[in-house]
């Protein structure tokens, strides 16, 4: 999804955000973050600059940690 910021293409990458999961009824990748209709309707329809629970998922968070 690319959201327009200041003129600026901003592009939201739900692929690597940590609620990003498989739902293996549905058999495809969802979003796992709790929105609210509001919230869902205004990220949905680009009425805002990116998700507000985007988190950067790390699978290697813990290693870099030991290191």
């Amino acid at each position: 999804m690319s959201i327009m910021n200041n003129g600026k293409t901003r592009v939201s990458n739900c692929e690597s955000c940590e609620f990003y999961d498989y739902d293996e009824e549905y058999e495809e990748y969802v979003c796992s973050a709790r929105l609210d209709q509001d919230e869902m309707a205004n990220f949905l329809g680009g009425r805002t600059k990116g998700c507000p629970y985007y988190r950067y998922y790390d699978e290697y968070k813990s290693v870099h940690k030991q290191i």
